[in-house]
C-alpha cells in the first residue's frame, strides 16, 4: 500500500506500484550563484536599465542570504538609495559606485570596477 504522503492521480484499475519513481536532476534549474570571494571577488559596476535609469550592480558579496540582506541595508542607507538583492548581486538605483566602494572598504571588504 502507499504511503501517506502520496495519492494516486489516475488508474486505469491495476495493482498501485509500491515503489516511488526517481527523482531526476532538473536540467533547466539555473547553477548557485558562487558566493566565494577568493575567486572573482567583488565587483561593482553600472548597468542602464529602461528609460535611461541607471543602477549600480554589487556582485560577488560573501556571505549567507542574512548577512547579505543586513549589508544591502546598509549600503542602501549609506547611499540614500532604494535597492534590491536579485540572484545574490546587490541592484542600488541610481550611480552609487564611489559610495559603495567607501562603504565595503570601511567594512574590510576588497572591490574592483567591472566595466567602463
Amino acid at each position: 500500500m502507499a504511503d501517506d504522503n502520496t495519492r494516486l492521480a489516475y488508474s486505469t484499475g491495476g495493482p498501485v506500484p509500491d515503489s516511488k519513481p526517481e527523482r531526476r536532476p532538473d536540467r533547466h534549474a539555473r547553477p548557485q550563484a558562487s558566493r566565494d570571494t577568493g575567486k572573482g571577488g567583488i565587483r561593482i559596476r553600472l548597468d542602464r536599465r529602461a528609460s535611461d535609469r541607471v543602477v549600480t550592480v554589487v556582485s560577488g558579496l560573501p556571505g549567507r542570504p542574512a548577512e547579505l540582506a543586513e549589508l544591502a541595508k546598509a549600503l542602501k542607507s549609506a547611499c540614500g538609495a532604494g535597492g534590491t538583492v536579485k540572484d545574490g548581486a546587490l541592484e542600488l538605483q541610481g550611480d552609487h559606485r564611489d559610495k559603495v566602494e567607501t562603504a565595503l572598504a570601511a567594512r574590510g571588504l576588497k572591490s574592483k570596477r567591472a566595466g567602463g
